[in-house]
């Protein structure tokens, strides 16, 4: 809350700025405390004037760890930003040529399984199944709403492959006797099919 309202000053300094960001074609995206600058080319001049307003007019402590100028042209460069990866891919028709690509970045990707983990250990062996897969139903549908653009189907296969992984463990550990799927059901078919878990 205190660094919208710190910022806030900060997006009307950048936007009245218009020599200095038509000159680079300079745009600021900001959110919460999190913001990253698009220019055509990142000038000293602009650096320059966003350490100032930042650390000097409002007193901020820049964090020169997860500051970087990325150059997006160059092999292998990519930006995490609010859980996306940003970066130029070649075209996958095989076209020698690169788009903008949007993807679910690795940290996200990792702090879901972590999410998961959570939601499927052996704290969760006492509620009943369908309760379960009820709550792991509108938290993944949750997580796919929001980085349903781009390109998600990789990161998809992953947390689904995931949330089968887990449920198979969980299924086990919750019981007694050895547990196995029903005769003629595989564990896809059980746990989609018969239990109703969703599928990214």
């Amino acid at each position: 809350m205190l660094a919208n309202i710190y910022l806030h000053w900060f997006d009307e300094v950048f936007e009245r700025a218009q020599k200095l960001t038509q000159r680079t074609g300079a745009v600021l995206v900001r959110y919460a405390d999190d913001f990253v600058v698009l220019a055509r080319q990142m000038s000293a001049d602009l650096q320059s004037f966003i350490e100032a307003k930042l650390e000097g007019w409002l007193g901020l402590k820049i964090n020169r760890e997860k500051t970087r100028v990325v150059h997006l042209r160059e092999a292998g460069a990519s930006l995490d930003f609010l859980g996306y990866r940003f970066g130029l891919d070649w075209d996958r028709f095989g076209r020698k040529q690169r788009y903008l690509n949007q993807t679910v970045s690795k940290k996200a990707l990792l702090h879901e399984q972590a999410c998961l983990r959570k939601m499927t250990g052996p704290k969760q062996c006492w509620k009943p199944l369908p309760r379960l897969i009820e709550e792991l139903n509108r938290h993944l549908q949750g997580w796919a709403n929001y980085f349903a653009q781009g390109r998600p189907r990789r990161a998809f296969r992953q947390i689904n492959f995931y949330v089968v992984l887990r449920l198979s463990r969980h299924l086990r550990r919750r019981s007694q006797r050895p547990w196995r799927c029903p005769e003629g059901i595989t564990l896809y078919d059980y746990l989609y099919h018969h239990l109703g878990l969703r599928q990214l």
